[in-house]
């Protein structure tokens, strides 16, 4: 479904732009094959390796580091310096630290895992650590990013058991956090006015939205036909990313949106499924990353489809394994890696060295 839409959705694009009318067709599939290549990689490492204190540190360290290449060396794509240039193609980092973040939060969880049920300090710890990342990421800036990375770590250590009393501080804290990023913000600002009255300026902040509620609205139940989008037609600018939902919905209607949101559905169930199995093993490190997956899949799917749909501001996420954009694609078909690797190793693991997983 993400190369017949983002085909369908992209050749007006790259035609106004002069490029070859398949490039982002073309460049989806590279993406797709890179990252069944890697994911390949990470599923033939041992799961002991890969849950392995010293992984997590290094991999967070490591995406630290090319965070903050980003901000004073990047490249600067939309207002933004999220990418790191390698020829023709560019990496988002950001992808890789949400994968890091649960890594390293799942092995914090279970090696802190009395500071984080009876005291305090395991919780700060965690955050501190946390906010090193987290602010090097709004320095790109990409709120979207930190947002998700907020709602996956919040969520594990509240299913690791953390007190009702820092479950409270801590949703606070996220709040006003949220609110100072919004108001300090114009973008932003703009971004939720125009998503509380999409249709008050069309010419200017309501532009995207609005378009691609028309999107919806055209297509109804069944659409207009695969191919005979009007929105994409440079109306919906750049409508092959982060709004691919809303082409969809024009041509394929309701029903192809629903089809699409079951797969998504799908493929939270079977993760979570993974994270019930392996915890009933007393594998947590294993249960706790699966159920921070399960969470970023979820929240990158429910914001996305939200936003599109006009019942949230907009944001830019994208549809996991569906819309365009490489490093999304790459990193997320790495996570598949790692969860085929605990569906094969899981069973086998004996409850003497369950405590390593």
């Amino acid at each position: 479904m993400s190369l017949l839409m983002v085909a369908s959705a992209s050749v007006s694009f790259a035609e106004l732009n002069h490029m070859y009318s398949l490039k982002f067709f073309t460049n989806q599939l590279s993406y797709m094959l890179i990252g069944i290549i890697f994911g390949f990689i990470v599923y033939c490492v041992p799961l002991r390796t890969i849950f392995r204190t010293n992984t997590s540190f290094f991999v967070l360290i490591g995406c630290l580091l090319m965070i903050l290449y980003t901000v004073f060396f990047g490249s600067l794509i939309n207002g933004s310096t999220r990418w790191i240039e390698f020829g023709s193609l560019n990496f988002q980092p950001a992808e890789l630290a949400k994968i890091a973040m649960i890594l390293f939060t799942a092995d914090f969880l279970v090696r802190r895992v009395d500071e984080v049920r009876y005291q305090a300090k395991g919780f700060l710890r965690l955050c501190g650590l946390a906010s090193f990342i987290l602010s090097a990421i709004m320095f790109q800036p990409d709120f979207g990013s930190v947002v998700i990375i907020v709602g996956c770590i919040g969520a594990m250590i509240f299913v690791a058991g953390l007190p009702l009393r820092l479950v409270m501080i801590l949703l606070s804290t996220v709040s006003v956090g949220i609110v100072f990023a919004i108001i300090t913000a114009g973008y932003r600002v703009k971004r939720v006015t125009s998503f509380l009255d999409p249709f008050d300026d069309l010419k200017d902040s309501d532009y995207q939205l609005g378009r691609s509620i028309v999107a919806f609205a055209r297509g109804e139940w069944t659409g207009v036909g695969y191919g005979e989008s009007i929105q994409k037609l440079a109306h919906l600018p750049e409508a092959h990313t982060d709004f691919l939902l809303a082409i969809t919905g024009e041509e394929l209607g309701v029903m192809g949106v629903v089809f699409l949101l079951s797969l998504q559905i799908l493929l939270i169930w079977v993760v979570m499924k993974i994270s019930y199995d392996t915890l009933k093993r007393r594998q947590s490190r294993l249960s706790y990353f699966a159920f921070g997956v399960g969470v970023l899949f979820f929240g990158q799917a429910f914001v996305n489809a939200g936003m599109t749909l006009g019942i949230l501001p907009t944001k830019g996420l994208t549809m996991p394994f569906f819309s365009y954009g490489g490093s999304s694609m790459v990193v997320n078909l790495m996570i598949i890696g790692i969860l085929l690797r605990i569906i094969k190793d899981s069973p086998k693991i004996s409850p003497t060295e369950a405590r390593y997983y």
